[in-house]
């Protein structure tokens, strides 16, 4: 490795592990669109379809796993593809996952601005997106403890929601709370009458999966934290297995707890679900308290984006890909440089979704959306090619800490799911979009490599072979 002064701290706990990949997950998704899959799916659909895709987010997490135990790196999955797919797909990677999460960082703001606007109607809402995203820049900029400090409170917030969510909710299904307007306790009835559990059939589960799997997006935050984690070979599997779990627990059973409470086409006309739950069980507040809750859901997933981001751009300076401009530390061990350009690059995004919405804005919503499926894919890919060479290179598959099961079904599985996935995409009309804005994106960072960055990169082979410092110092002994 470089020296100290141009590497990342090592400042993550478990605890910061464990929130980073819930806080990621946990947001929008959960709080305002499960209403709309149900609405979609019906009961019985939508369960099956949060079922579906927490399945295939547990494949590419259990690939991500192995690759992250054994080569923990801050540039994670862009990493990885580089080193064990190709230099070209290791750069396509890279701007993908780069793309997705600084938009995503302008949508949050947005959203945010929206959201303040229940308590404050009079205030213009540039003057959120500005007080949020200097906020948000400050907190990611003064190290990266002070950023997974923050993520692990707004974790905490959304964690404590939905379990109570859960319970309230559990305890309004059975009678145990009393409905307002003194409604008898709705049972399991909501799941047999109305059309049952399926009422729109098996293609509207296909039409939601692609919402639902977007849902999941953020979990691979993991192998990017694993760069700057204490322990890697402790924290990781478990921050895997554990989040896993409680992810599809949270989601499944809020979906559970929704789909009794409400008939489906009730539930689909609701803003969000959560509010309308806690509001008919006599919660005091219960839209203010979820507004609140919201916002902090939608902060913590813009802190986590800003996060990734910076630190995608660092490694792919690190690599000779782009200038080594982003690759500079301040002297918190914060790549500053790139933290700024993602800012910065949010920020536009967020340009757009004032002045361009219905055009630029969602081109890059729709890329973003293709990008995130495109880079489970590649994290599937990388273990499988990853595993075979580390064979081919004399390894023994019992020497790695962290072994994906069942391979080589696991990730060649994960990787099908994925590829199915952006496939189906051209099926729904309305989301074709992501195709013919995402695919272009692709090729087009595909033939820059080919016919210019290529020929202007000095690979760091160092950086590619990501040994730690102490292991190459044994090497060179023997």
């Amino acid at each position: 490795m470089q020296t100290s002064n141009n590497d990342l701290k090592k400042e993550l706990k478990e605890r910061h592990i464990l929130m980073i990949a819930l806080g990621g997950v946990i947001g929008t998704g959960l709080f305002l669109s499960t209403g709309y899959t149900i609405g979609e799916a019906g009961p019985g659909g939508a369960i099956l379809a949060y079922l579906i895709g927490g399945f295939v987010m547990y494949l590419t997490m259990l690939c991500l796993g192995e690759l992250a135990v054994a080569l923990p790196h801050v540039g994670s999955y862009q990493t990885y593809a580089a080193k064990f797919i190709s230099p070209g797909a290791g750069y396509v990677v890279g701007w993908m996952s780069w793309l997705n999460w600084s938009v995503t960082v302008g949508l949050e703001l947005l959203t945010v601005s929206i959201l303040m606007k229940r308590w404050f109607p009079e205030v213009n809402p540039w003057i959120w997106c500005v007080v949020f995203a200097v906020l948000l820049f400050a907190i990611n900029a003064l190290s990266s403890k002070s950023f997974a400090e923050v993520e692990f409170w707004f974790a905490g917030i959304k964690v404590i929601t939905v379990i109570a969510f859960i319970i309230l909710g559990g305890a309004a299904i059975f009678g145990l709370l009393q409905m307002e307007g003194g409604a008898p306790a709705p049972m399991f009835s909501n799941f047999t009458e109305h059309g049952g559990l399926f009422p729109n059939g098996i293609l509207a589960i296909i039409v939601t999966m692609i919402g639902v799997n977007f849902a999941f997006q953020g979990t691979e935050l993991v192998g990017i934290a694993a760069g700057e984690s204490k322990n890697p070979e402790k924290t990781i599997p478990k921050a895997i297995h554990h989040t896993v779990w409680r992810i599809l627990i949270f989601f499944v059973l809020s979906v559970f707890v929704l789909s009794a409470l409400f008939p489906w086409k009730e539930a689909g006309l609701m803003e969000s679900p959560f509010v309308t739950v806690f509001d008919r069980i006599g919660i005091p507040y219960a839209a203010d308290i979820m507004n609140f809750v919201i916002i902090t859901a939608v902060l913590s997933v813009a802190n986590s984006g800003l996060y990734a981001t910076s630190r995608v751009l660092w490694s792919m300076s690190r690599q000779g890909m782009i200038s080594g401009r982003f690759g500079k530390l301040n002297k918190r061990g914060v790549p500053i440089n790139a933290l700024i350009a993602s800012m910065v690059v949010g920020c536009l995004c967020l340009l757009c979704g004032f002045f361009a919405e219905d055009t630029v804005y969602v081109w890059l919503l729709s890329i973003a959306g293709f990008g995130a499926v495109f880079v489970w894919a590649s994290i599937a890919l990388s273990n499988y090619m990853g595993r075979k060479q580390f064979i081919r290179n004399g390894g023994k598959v019992e020497d790695l800490k962290f072994r994906t099961p069942l391979y080589p079904f696991v990730p060649l599985a994960a990787l099908g799911a994925n590829v199915l996935v952006m496939i189906s995409l051209a099926f729904i009309p309305d989301q074709r979009m992501a195709l013919y804005c995402g695919i272009p994106f692709l090729i087009g960072c595909a033939l820059f490599y080919r016919f210019y960055a290529k020929a202007r990169m000095t690979f760091n082979e160092v950086e590619l072979n990501i040994e730690p410092e102490k292991d190459l110092a044994e090497r060179k002994k023997a």
